[in-house]
């Protein structure tokens, strides 16, 4: 399936990542929906990602895209565009390693995990994808990674101690 990538008005870039058809059976016969995974950026760090549901396609992407829009995250980068440290994120059986790289080393990342990535601002990191590879729990599983990573800054004001001394 091909990502669809659209910008906004506001600035905000948002790609839908899956649409699923679900089914429910009722007494009558079944009710055919539909399910999409969307997430949303500014390409400057930050980042979301929502799910929506409808019974047309192009309802359930809105749906997701104001859901993405209210779960909006602040993502942590460093001087090269990409994460401050190593981390694993994990949702569900996915789990997601996310590794600092220098200048020049792109995106190297699963499709999942490279949307994410791309529209929170990340340039440079490296992933590999562990566990599961159902992609809605590893487009969480990124967000959950990306939550987490602290910057410097704030990880010597917890400390008491200076940047330097934190990077030393």
């Amino acid at each position: 399936m091909e990502f669809t990538k659209t910008q906004n008005d506001d600035g905000m870039m948002d790609k839908v990542v899956t649409i699923k058809r679900v089914t429910k059976v009722v007494k009558g016969g079944r009710n055919m929906r539909f399910s999409a995974l969307v997430v949303v950026g500014d390409g400057a760090g930050r980042v979301g990602v929502g799910l929506g549901k409808a019974t047309e396609i192009p309802e359930a992407i809105r749906k997701g895209k104001e859901d993405a829009v209210k779960h909006m995250i602040d993502v942590a980068l460093d001087e090269n565009s990409s994460v401050t440290h190593d981390f694993i994120g994990k949702f569900g059986g996915a789990q997601i390693l996310l590794k600092r790289a220098p200048e020049g080393t792109g995106i190297i990342a699963g499709g999942p995990a490279r949307i994410v990535c791309e529209l929170s601002g990340i340039r440079n990191i490296r992933t590999k994808s562990l566990g599961s590879n159902n992609k809605q729990n590893v487009v969480l599983a990124t967000i959950d990674a990306l939550k987490q990573i602290k910057s410097p800054e704030e990880v010597a004001r917890k400390r008491g101690k200076s940047v330097d001394q934190i990077r030393a």
